[in-house]
């Protein structure tokens, strides 16, 4: 059975494409590993956290930059990659919607970094992070992915990763450097989207066109839902870092980046991991169920067995593992990590089935859920904090992730159930 899987992976295109962008995506796992024990022994711990902080505001901010189109944006490109026309309509509306989006967040954000104490107290740090938005807005992928284009996916990730750590290597020298850590990954991102949105341009000879007005408030309007579920993926990502620097301190932020640090090898894995598939399993749930069912647990099985293994080496040597990121409390540490393990091994489960609930177009539950679900996580987090401190975070997130599990389960499996008995 082995040996027949695997042989219909090597002669299967999509594999080949997989391994494309699998190298690509090795930078952005392996870019931590390099950068983060650099910056823990430069700035220390607390600093650190002050980072991580500016950055999960920035990612979380992002949401509103791309407005749904990481999902709703490449199951529309994958539909239509055929016509021309479409394609390049999707995609220019998108743009201006992001645009108008970009100035708005912006404003609002700058004005909060200077005017709420908070904030005020490291603006420069934030300001800087909003690079990160602009990097965003230019950022193609979600197009590349609607049309399988790996090889320029692949070609984005290192040219923004080698220009983020060389950016460190040659400004972080002293503590107080920190300020320029977040910066560094904007002007990564800005450099190499652009770049590869240029290149996109003439590869699909799109025009540069304006884009009425009727046009992005009807963007607007239809996204929205998927928009608005996106604010509590975001939230659940980042607001976790932002609540334990705000109610706790920026050193046990700090500690808590150190944890996600690790973990958030594997599931910024398993994220990209389901934007490569994602495309292939709406297309094929459209025109083929079948092979589309058998493909998903051909790929998402092998990929969960993979996590798995990687999960018992991380558990098997943790304390070795926090000790690489030079931080001070190491045993501590090393104890968390053995918590955190579980969540990237749930998010191996939740993903993949969330990837049948988008493509069976389930979004109204999907966004119900994850609204749901991101509010209890939030309010579980607040209350353990004070007593249980980041031992406390860790089991609210993994507490959520398995009723997530539950609900997508009981969502998809009538449809699963009538494929396979096709």
């Amino acid at each position: 059975m082995l040996n027949r899987i695997t042989s219909i992976l090597f002669k299967n295109k999509q594999f080949h494409k997989l391994s494309v962008y699998g190298f690509g995506q090795l930078f952005n796992l392996v870019t931590p590993l390099i950068v983060v024990p650099y910056i823990v022994n430069i700035c220390g711990e607390e600093n650190f956290g002050k980072t991580a902080v500016g950055m999960a505001i920035a990612f979380f901010l992002i949401v509103f930059v791309d407005y749904g189109s990481d999902i709703v944006g490449v199951r529309e490109i994958s539909i239509n990659r055929d016509n021309h026309a479409n394609t390049e309509k999707i995609f220019l509306t998108t743009y201006a919607v992001k645009f108008v989006i970009l100035m708005v967040v912006l404003l609002i954000a700058t004005l909060c970094f200077f005017y709420i104490p908070y904030f005020r107290k490291e603006k420069i740090l934030f300001v800087f992070s909003l690079s990160v938005l602009i990097g965003q807005f230019v950022n193609p992928t979600w197009f590349l992915q609607g049309v399988e284009n790996v090889k320029w996916i692949t070609l984005l990730n290192i040219i923004s990763k080698v220009i983020y750590l060389t950016g460190i290597f040659l400004t972080v020298k002293v503590v107080e450097d920190y300020i320029y850590i977040n910066l560094w990954w904007g002007l990564g991102m800005i450099i190499a989207n652009l770049f590869v949105l240029l290149l996109i341009f003439k590869k699909y000879s799109f025009n540069l066109k304006v884009v009425s007005f009727l046009e992005i408030k009807k963007h607007l309007k239809n996204d929205f839902s998927m928009f608005s579920s996106q604010i509590f993926v975001s939230l659940q990502l980042y607001a976790p870092v932002i609540m334990v620097s705000y109610f706790g301190s920026n050193l046990m932020a700090g500690q808590y980046k150190i944890i996600e640090q690790i973990i958030v090898i594997f599931k910024t894995y398993i994220f990209l991991f389901f934007n490569f598939i994602f495309p292939k399993v709406c297309y094929e749930v459209e025109h083929t169920p079948n092979v589309a069912f058998r493909n998903w647990k051909i790929y998402n099985g092998l990929n969960f067995l993979f996590v798995l293994t990687g999960m018992i080496f991380f558990y098997v040597f943790s304390y070795e593992i926090v000790s690489y990121f030079n931080p001070t409390n190491r045993y501590f540490l090393s104890e968390l990590l053995e918590v955190a393990i579980f969540i990237p091994l749930l998010m191996a489960i939740s993903t993949p089935l969330k990837q049948l609930v988008l493509a069976f177009n389930y979004k109204k539950f999907y966004i119900r859920l994850t609204a749901i679900m991101v509010i209890i996580s939030l309010l579980l987090i607040r209350l353990v904090i004070p007593s249980y401190e980041v031992y406390g975070v860790l089991y609210s997130l993994i507490f959520t992730e398995i009723i997530i599990i539950i609900f997508y389960l009981s969502c998809v499996r009538k449809n699963t159930l009538k494929i396979s008995s096709n």
